[in-house]
């Protein structure tokens, strides 16, 4: 870690210069001073990008950094990281482009289906039966968010088999793309308890009813129909992947090994 003043930073791998955000007072004209010394330290190591991540409780200081020719990379509630290229032909990657979600396909003894209608939707008079699901919480792997999402919507209990299908959509909330995976799942547990605030209704609806039903998107028919059509993909450690909590492969066969 080098030091001058109070500023510090490290240097990654690829000849980038990694601001401390601990060290990123919130006093603009002293960053200003800071900022011009390092700046030149770091033209004359040749480093190539600076990337600036100033908390919340600092953003008093973004415009400071602007004028030194700082850009917005990306920002959430917590801080804005901008980055600064010192040379004009390095490689700054993107941020992440693509949300993430998940629904669960859970047919029970019964053959009938986990369905359905979200309080919030565009066609009031009609319900609008789909399958439970959401967004992935950062962090969480993708049988744990269908398992997750389907208790939290309908209070079913389910253990995840595998994985069926996904849809990629572009143009998604905020110009972003979306990627929205299909698990099948078994139920554990067969008595509903929706979730109120979400969820108008919630029920155990007969396959051939609801493939047969014209107020059903037929993307819904059609991944249904793809679940109970395939086994599909089933989750399996890869050796070498270390720690296994950060990582979830899909394997085409149970018990796969290269």
């Amino acid at each position: 870690m080098t030091r001058l003043r109070k500023l510090k930073w490290s240097r990654n791998a690829f000849d980038g210069v990694v601001i401390d955000p601990d060290s990123v007072g919130g006093d603009p004209i002293l960053f200003g001073k800071e900022l011009t010394s390092a700046i030149s330290l770091w033209t004359e190591e040749l480093c190539k990008v600076v990337w600036l991540e100033i908390a919340s409780t600092a953003s008093g200081i973004i415009s400071k950094a602007a004028s030194y020719g700082f850009r917005f990379h990306h920002a959430d509630e917590r801080y804005a990281m901008m980055v600064l290229k010192l040379d004009q032909n390095a490689f700054v990657p993107p941020y992440a482009t693509h949300y993430i979600g998940i629904g669960g396909v859970a047919i029970n003894e019964n053959r009938e289906i986990l369905v359905v209608s979200e309080r919030y939707r565009t066609t009031k008079n009609v319900p609008a039966y789909k399958l439970p699901g959401g967004a992935l919480l950062p962090g969480e792997h993708l049988a744990d968010a269908a398992v997750r999402e389907v208790f939290e919507e309908t209070g079913i209990e389910t253990r995840f088999e595998s994985l069926v299908c996904f849809r990629h959509w572009h143009g998604y909330r905020y110009g972003k793309s979306d990627i929205y995976f299909v698990a099948r799942l078994a139920p554990v547990n067969y008595e509903i308890r929706k979730q109120e605030e979400e969820i108008d209704e919630c029920l155990w609806m007969p396959v051939d009813e609801y493939l047969a039903n014209d107020s059903i998107h037929s993307f819904n028919k059609t991944i249904v129909a793809a679940a109970m059509g395939s086994e599909g993909l089933f989750p399996e450690p890869v050796s070498g992947y270390e720690p296994e909590s950060k990582f979830e492969f899909f394997m085409p066969n149970k018990g796969f090994r290269a």
